[in-house]
């Protein structure tokens, strides 16, 4: 089912937070697909109230499983029905969705050519108090290496209700790195999104901001800082990770000539090498990166950890001076 783009973009002074948690708009999305295509089929890793799934467990109760703390058999049992001609949206938090079980996501589905969703939540430092244990940085690097694989960050409900609707009716297997809680609004309900083609947030002409999941947000505040010290921003949300729009970047790359990354994980094999990996192939530039800087999750509130690990829109801008002064 190709889709293209129809987005709309929330004109917003500062961040607005959205009223409806991710998780619950992932849980009543399947409920209404799951009425329409009884194909569609949930498991779960000992986490359905964690995921808001209790109403679909409640409305089909059959089409529910329950693994327990059992990942690696989550994700044979998704392939085994994705063998008999299900639909199965498997989820956990993000690092047992993926190292955890990768051998199995790697041989069971993706070698196998079945059709299965694994959804990952609580991204990097969005686990917050879960701790370091529980807070992954390399989940979408996991993922991405992966032959076949899809790998994607919806950056709010509005996006995600759309990528969940396409994904019943798509084939392949696919990773959706998922912020359960309130994420900020970026984009009007009833957009449309093309998986795989990056979306122009703002625009600009001095340097480009790539950016992914809640590092959006961060993006677009940067963007309005810099604006007051005469500095004109391109914000791009690559919201598909692999496989990554290069045209995009090569065009950000031939028009602003300077390129920073945003994203809310390790900037090894994460965005900031996905896209340094198109540059230096096909039209290399001045690039800064924003990420974690190959270090392990920590427990605390959200808004030290982006501080801790240098996320914030300030941060972004110091990267965006020091690019700029690289710039020829």
């Amino acid at each position: 089912m190709a889709v293209m783009q129809n987005v709309k973009i929330v004109q917003a002074k500062d961040n607005v937070e959205e009223k409806v948690m991710m998780r619950d708009v992932y849980c009543q999305t399947l409920l209404e697909l799951a009425a329409k295509d009884e194909r569609i089929t949930v498991l779960d890793a000992d986490l359905m109230n964690s995921m808001g799934m209790i109403p679909f467990q409640k409305a089909f109760p059959h089409r529910t499983f329950n693994c327990g703390v059992q990942e690696a058999n989550m994700i044979g049992i998704a392939s085994g029905l994705s063998a008999v001609g299900k639909v199965p949206f498997a989820h956990s938090f993000g690092p047992f969705a993926t190292r955890r079980c990768f051998d199995q996501v790697f041989l069971s589905a993706a070698y196998a050519k079945l059709n299965i969703r694994i959804i990952g939540s609580d991204p990097g430092i969005t686990a917050a108090y879960n701790g370091g244990t529980h807070m992954p940085f390399e989940d979408m690097g996991i993922m991405r290496n992966i032959p076949t694989m899809t790998v994607i960050e919806p950056v709010d409900t509005s996006m995600l209700r759309d990528i969940i609707t396409q994904l019943s009716d798509l084939y392949g297997v696919y990773y959706i790195r998922l912020l359960r809680k309130n994420p900020i609004k970026i984009f009007e309900s009833g957009s449309n999104f093309e998986l795989g083609k990056a979306i122009t947030l703002n625009q600009g002409k001095d340097v480009t901001v790539i950016a992914t999941g809640i590092m959006v947000a961060e993006a677009m505040q940067a963007a309005k800082k810099l604006a007051l010290e005469g500095i004109s921003t391109r914000v791009i949300n690559m919201f598909t990770l692999k496989p990554i729009d290069k045209e995009a970047i090569i065009q950000c790359a031939q028009e602003t000539k300077a390129i920073v990354t945003a994203e809310n994980h390790n900037i090894i094999n994460g965005l900031g090498s996905a896209v340094a990996e198109v540059l230096a192939e096909n039209c290399p530039v001045p690039m800064e990166r924003i990420g974690c800087q190959d270090l392990f999750g920590e427990v605390g509130p959200e808004d030290y950890l982006k501080t801790r690990f240098s996320m914030t829109s300030d941060d972004i801008c110091n990267k965006v001076f020091r690019v700029l002064d690289r710039k020829t």
